[in-house]
């Protein structure tokens, strides 16, 4: 094809490792200190980064800010490069708190690339670029391409986080995510203990072999964390935090220490026709002795039996005086396995929190109940997918999903009026149905059956924020991230408590909590206009205008605080007098 010069041109190409990396929250770093945060970044490159490229072959092609571009003649060479810095940043950051520790995103792909002097462009790099986006704070992230020529030549574990859409990117990428030994990364500080009973039930194991069956050994923690959280007496770590440690070998004392529990569940499960093989094990956190160990070979027909079982024992292994569960089964029972098998695949999908995956987690729990219309499961995780899609902005006709949902979770209710899940479903609906008062009633209720329910105390603390009572929504949101402390979706329950402190007159601790959430998800808009809102308010201008660029590029989530604005007019005032001030306009 002739080119603008007016002749046919073919650019030099060639298939290149390409390593992407740059500082997580940088911008953030800089407003806090620049000058000191530009000298440090000097001082990385020019005793760890440059000495770790060298050793390990790469090239340089070019720094942009915090950002370095870096060409290996092989995957290898650029993950032991990779390898070596987050290494060596896990100790430079010893010295720092937390909140001023600088830390790297990497990303690698094997891809063909365009050579154009010195540079290099096209797709391969692109790809490397965008991995580095969606990686973890001092981790690592490596496309399929990359992750084919490592992983029977190098010692590091990884964990698949399957197909993923890349910005700009025309294919969905498979991609895996390097989790480094917990020795090289910040250990989380210990969290102090509850003053009842404490446990984290860890994901099991799936024991089959059969990545098929990882949604089957995942839904069976599910159904014994649910069960958990009915004893009033007994503090339970959420779902989402403990499933951080999925795929990982653990130290359950550190465990312990970390999610501030005194006892973990942990064990395996194998499933093969219509037998099914579990494993269950209560270890002491605080000491590592085994308290309790069993295993289960059953009927597949008998696996709520197995279920209560588990947690009866669990119960009565802790104190044995409040072994009674409160409140009967807290799963739905069901006849038809095969509507409960469909809900268990439903929500392995939805947890995956992707777009494709909420679509797929929907679809199976219609067909749930196209099998058992009285399924109360069925009804609440459809009712809570579709919260899900309008939340994340991924709803394709938003009027229909919210009706869908909020129909679902109102009948869920209707069945099971005990599940604590389905009055969540309903108090998530209703807030973006704007019955705020409803919302508020349905959380209370949740919370009033299940104590441990940190999801419940997080939507009782949106619904209060939504009706303009932020002092009353500040407690619940606390509580529910002391039970859910690790999960990875914290940022938008982080980003309603920093909505709340602000409007409860605290500033300063808005503004942290609001960095916080930013840590977990930079990208996310709604943090981003919440730290402008903070920092204009603190006269912090250049750092509300360093928010105000990266926020620009990015397309704004829906208005969960929609609600909250129309009966706080002067709350909705001053949010757009900030974003003014700071160049942004609302």
């Amino acid at each position: 094809m002739p080119s603008r010069f007016g002749r046919v041109m073919s650019a030099p190409r060639k298939l290149a490792a390409i390593l992407a990396a740059d500082v997580a929250g940088y911008t953030r770093l800089t407003g806090i200190d620049e000058e000191g945060t530009l000298k440090r970044l000097r001082k990385l490159r020019r005793e760890l980064i440059n000495p770790a490229v060298s050793l390990h072959r790469g090239r340089i092609v070019k720094t942009t800010g915090d950002g370095i571009l870096i060409e290996f003649p092989s995957v290898v060479d650029a993950v032991r490069c990779a390898l070596d810095v987050q290494r060596g940043m896990d100790s430079r950051n010893s010295d720092f708190p937390a909140e001023q520790r600088m830390e790297f995103r990497i990303g690698i792909h094997l891809g063909d690339v365009v050579i154009e002097g010195e540079d290099l462009l096209g797709d391969g790099v692109n790809v490397a670029a965008r991995l580095e986006g969606i990686s973890e704070p001092g981790g690592i992230c490596i496309s399929d391409a990359a992750y084919h020529q490592v992983r029977d030549r190098l010692d590091v574990n990884f964990e698949d986080a399957g197909e993923q859409q890349l910005k700009n990117i025309a294919r969905p990428v498979h991609i895996f995510h390097l989790r480094l030994a917990r020795s090289l990364t910040q250990a989380k500080p210990a969290l102090p203990l509850p003053d009842k009973p404490s446990i984290a039930a860890l994901p099991f194991q799936n024991m089959s072999g059969d990545p098929e069956q990882e949604y089957f050994a995942d839904g069976i923690v599910d159904d014994i964390i649910t069960a958990l959280t009915r004893m009033r007496w007994l503090f339970v770590i959420a779902r989402n935090s403990s499933f951080t440690y999925k795929g990982r070998a653990v130290d359950v004392k550190q465990v312990g220490r970390e999610l501030g529990v005194r006892y973990v569940l942990e064990g395996g499960v194998r499933k093969s026709a219509n037998r099914v093989r579990i494993t269950a094990q209560l270890i002491d956190a605080i000491t590592g002795a085994h308290i309790w160990a069993e295993r289960y070979d059953r009927d597949l027909t008998d696996i709520f039996a197995v279920q209560d079982e588990i947690t009866e024992c669990v119960a009565g292994a802790i104190e044995p005086e409040l072994l009674k569960i409160e409140g009967g089964a807290a799963i739905s029972r069901t006849e038809n396995l095969n509507a409960w098998d469909l809900v268990r695949q439903g929500m392995w999908h939805f947890h995956q929190v992707r777009r494709e995956t909420h679509f797929r987690a929907r679809e199976l729990f219609r067909e749930a109940l196209k099998l058992d219309p009285k399924l109360p499961e069925a009804h609440l995780w459809l009712g809570r997918v579709n919260g899900g899609l309008l939340a994340y902005d991924w709803s394709n006709d938003r009027a229909a999903d919210l009706r869908e949902g909020t129909e679902a979770a109102l009948k869920a209710v209707q069945l099971d009026e005990r599940n604590p899940y389905a009055h969540y479903a309903l108090a998530i609906t209703s807030v973006f149905a704007g019955a705020v008062e409803r919302a508020i009633l349905a959380a209370e209720t949740a919370i009033a059956l299940s104590p441990s329910f940190a999801l419940g105390h997080m939507a009782l603390g949106l619904a209060r924020l939504n009706a303009g009572k932020a002092v009353e929504a500040i407690d619940p949101i606390e509580h529910g991230l002391r039970l859910s402390p690790f999960d990875p979706q914290n940022f938008v329950w982080l980003g309603s408590l920093a909505l709340a402190q602000y409007f409860a007159g605290n500033r300063e601790a808005a503004l942290q909590t609001a960095t916080r959430a930013l840590s977990i998800r930079p990208d996310w808009a709604n943090t981003l206009e919440t730290l402008v809102i903070c920092c204009a308010a603190l006269e912090r201008l250049d750092e509300a205008r360093a928010f105000v660029e990266q926020m620009r590029p990015l397309e704004k989530p829906p208005d969960m605080f929609a609600q909250m604005k129309a009966r706080r007019p002067e709350w909705a005032a001053e949010m757009t007098s900030m974003l003014r001030k700071a160049g942004l306009p609302e």
